[in-house]
């Protein structure tokens, strides 16, 4: 539905007149479920200033990830995109929705599926696609995320970063999301922060990440026990740490192991017990880095450094990435619990901080 333009501009896209967010709970008895960590946000205000920090969105391709009863929905829909993905796994939204797409004639496009599943490679059309090197492509994803879902698939989305595929086969396709407000906190840590986290290192060294605005708890239906942060996203052109997302991955990871300890502590965890304290301070020397500081303190720079050396290292010992500190772990508890039946100890300080 389109209104009627002066001669010579172009019509500006007005949905018609449909019932309000919470007359469409109503309508379709909808209820926020706990165990998939549902929360409404009604304020038609507070979604169309989310959907304002996705950028520009006139003649856009977006898809918004789990829509729920449609709220931000409309709000995309009122920018003037030119085409809307729907992703929502809940089949109990799916009729609100298409109300929604039948408003809007040739607009909108609604999957019922996980979007932790669901293959965007194939999502837009080819020619929207750009250049890594060029401007972002014309594509955003925008989404009000359950929290049960929201840091295991911006991971998903980073590695697809990394890596160029999934929705970033495009180009640098932005993203807006919704996190708790001290996810959102982690994302966009400076060294030195408490909240400095594996989360900042993954996010920062392949995107340039904004916490954008905090939406306080009681503007939702059920009210969460948290405030709300909303989250935009533009992939780099270079990564600041030019190494496979994997092994980045493993080296954060195990820095971040024992944050309240020296970093060389985290860093340890790299290696098999044999050889163990040389090769860690050999890395750390190659990488250049203070062993005392805490995993907090560190910067990209030394984080860097730290894959930088690691991958040389892996790449004169091919055995050495698929190390895993775990399951050493596990296998000394195993012999440990025989050492037991003869009476001597079986726990390690590392299990016990682990």
């Amino acid at each position: 539905f389109c209104l009627m333009a002066a001669p010579g501009k172009v019509a500006a896209f007005r949905l018609p007149p449909l019932p309000t967010i919470g007359e469409i709970i109503k309508l379709f008895r909808l209820k926020a479920l706990k165990q998939l960590s549902q929360n409404f946000l009604l304020d038609l205000r507070l979604t169309d200033k989310i959907v304002k920090q996705a950028g520009e969105l006139k003649n856009a391709h977006v898809c918004e990830v789990g829509p729920g009863p449609g709220g931000i929905t409309r709000s995309i829909l009122s920018a003037g995109v030119e085409q809307l993905l729907l992703i929502e796994k809940d089949a109990r939204f799916i009729p609100g929705l298409q109300m929604l797409s039948e408003a809007a004639p040739g607009k909108v496009r609604i999957i019922h599926g996980d979007i932790l599943t669901y293959k965007m490679e194939k999502a837009f059309p080819k020619h929207l696609k750009k250049n890594w090197e060029d401007e972002p492509p014309d594509i955003h994803i925008i989404g009000n995320l359950p929290f049960s879902v929201s840091t295991p698939l911006i991971i998903k989305w980073l590695e697809n970063v990394s890596k160029r595929d999934g929705p970033f086969t495009y180009g640098r396709t932005q993203m807006t999301l919704t996190f708790q407000k001290e996810v959102g906190e982690r994302l966009t840590a400076n060294p030195g922060s408490n909240q400095r986290s594996r989360l900042s290192i993954m996010a920062q060294h392949l995107c340039t990440v904004e916490n954008c605005f905090i939406i306080p708890g009681q503007a939702f239906v059920p009210k969460p026990e948290v405030d709300v942060a909303v989250v935009h996203f533009t992939p780099l052109v270079q990564p600041k740490i030019q190494q496979p997302f994997e092994l980045v991955e493993k080296v954060v990871r195990s820095v971040f192991q024992f944050r309240r300890k020296y970093c060389f502590r985290g860093i340890e965890t790299l290696f098999p017990e044999n050889g163990r304290l040389k090769r860690t301070e050999q890395l750390m020397m190659t990488a250049n880095v203070d062993p005392t500081l805490r995993p907090f303190q560190l910067s990209m720079s030394q984080f860097r450094n730290l894959c930088n050396a690691y991958r040389k290292m892996c790449d004169e010992d091919p055995g050495l990435f698929v190390f895993n500190y775990r399951e050493e772990l596990r296998q000394k508890k195993t012999t440990g619990s025989l050492l037991e039946s003869t009476g001597q100890p079986e726990q390690t300080e590392e299990e016990n901080q682990l």
